[in-house]
């Protein structure tokens, strides 16, 4: 009986420490829009995208925030307790990517995340002309914002561009294609297309080439050389002739002394 007493006591103790446990050893789950998991939301172009976080398991009130990547979302007192919605308005372009965490206040540890992905057509910006001399380096760089990525190509004159070797260089990243020439040469003269590929469209933008002669050189340091002999040679004379103008001077003074006596 002892046994079993001492027993019941243990048990007893156990279940009285869990039950005074803080509430922040409890394990608290947040979802949005029902998902306990981190993902993706597809949307379109203007719409709108409601997000919905929720706190389960809490055994109290708990406080929510709400991010736009790293700068936090304004909310109201009353949508911050327990569950908390956010509205993303008129989707642009801009917002594909964009990530928004909910947060857990009291351990912002516990967090979901959702990534809003913007599908779009490209949308091509770069130089429209560019005016080089013959045999100078150049670069055209196509500016390209797709979701999904496109597929890029260069074109020439309406035409396949046919690349030389170690006279052009193509290089494309998620953000621009360029295309490089090392030492430009007058058939290079011409409107250089850039073509993006999406199956949400194809967009073209047209870069104009103009490729001038290279002018001749004009020697400067020989014209600054010939300029200050000059100089000097007209002061040099001055100077020897100073004698003969200040002479010139005093006679031409003589007349009028001699009319005031």
């Amino acid at each position: 009986m002892a046994q079993k007493s001492s027993g019941l006591m243990r048990m007893c103790g156990v279940l009285l420490v869990i039950s005074f446990l803080p509430r922040e050893m409890t394990s608290s789950v947040l979802t949005v829009n029902g998902r306990t998991e981190s993902h993706t939301l597809n949307t379109q172009v203007g719409s709108e995208a409601s997000l919905m976080c929720a706190v389960q398991n809490h055994t109290g009130d708990e406080g929510l925030l709400w991010f736009r990547e790293e700068g936090a979302v304004d909310l109201k007192s009353e949508n911050s307790i327990n569950s908390s919605a956010i509205c993303v308005t008129s989707i642009t372009e801009d917002d594909n990517g964009v990530t928004f965490t909910c947060r857990l206040q009291r351990d912002q540890s516990v967090s979901i995340s959702v990534v809003l992905d913007v599908p779009f057509p490209p949308l091509l910006s770069g130089d429209d002309y560019q005016t080089v001399e013959e045999g100078s380096a150049a670069k055209l760089v196509c500016n390209v914002k797709s979701n999904p990525q496109a597929l890029m190509m260069w074109y020439k004159d309406s035409s396949n561009l046919i690349l030389e070797k170690n006279h052009h260089q193509v290089q494309q990243t998620s953000e621009s294609l360029q295309l490089s020439f090392t030492k430009v040469k007058k058939s290079d003269n011409g409107t250089y297309s850039c073509i993006a590929y999406s199956p949400w469209g194809i967009k073209t933008k047209d870069f104009h080439l103009v490729v001038k002669e290279r002018g001749s050189t004009v020697p400067i340091e020989p014209i600054i050389a010939a300029i200050v002999v000059v100089f000097l040679t007209l002061c040099f004379g001055l100077i020897a002739r100073r004698k003969r103008i200040m002479q010139c001077c005093i006679k031409g003074e003589d007349p009028q002394r001699e009319t005031a006596l």
